[in-house]
């Protein structure tokens, strides 16, 4: 079992910048994959981005955010920057089997799921 906790959301301008953070509980925090997702509200869960061997964004983040993990401290981040008011949603984050990038955006590849942190960005 592998227990998630999300922090780090807020309300920012537009432009601004966050960081989330998500802390695993366990012992084999580094042998799984991890992600990100949003999901605002009326919308289906969408991916935001993973990292297994490699790191994958969704094309809407790519080049504003940036995943990473620190497996000494069982935590994985979200560096949000440029931040737009689309961007604003639950964000959570999702521990799973390392695999291929196709599944990586796939929620279903996901065993693990944090209850989420709000992102709300102003216009």
């Amino acid at each position: 079992q592998v227990h998630l906790v999300e922090s780090g959301g807020g309300l920012v301008q537009a432009g601004g910048s966050l960081r989330l953070s998500c802390v695993a509980s366990g012992r084999t925090f580094d042998t799984y994959a991890m992600g990100w997702f949003r999901q605002a509200p009326g919308n289906e869960r969408e991916f935001v981005a993973a990292i297994g061997w490699n790191t994958y964004y969704a094309d809407s983040v790519k080049g504003r955010f940036t995943i990473s993990r620190d497996n000494a401290k069982n935590t994985v981040y979200l560096q949000m920057d440029s931040l737009k008011p689309e961007d604003t949603a639950l964000y959570y984050c999702a521990a799973g089997p390392h695999s291929t990038a196709s599944y990586y955006r796939n929620k279903r590849t996901y065993d693990y799921w944090g209850q989420g942190t709000q992102v709300t960005v102003s216009s």
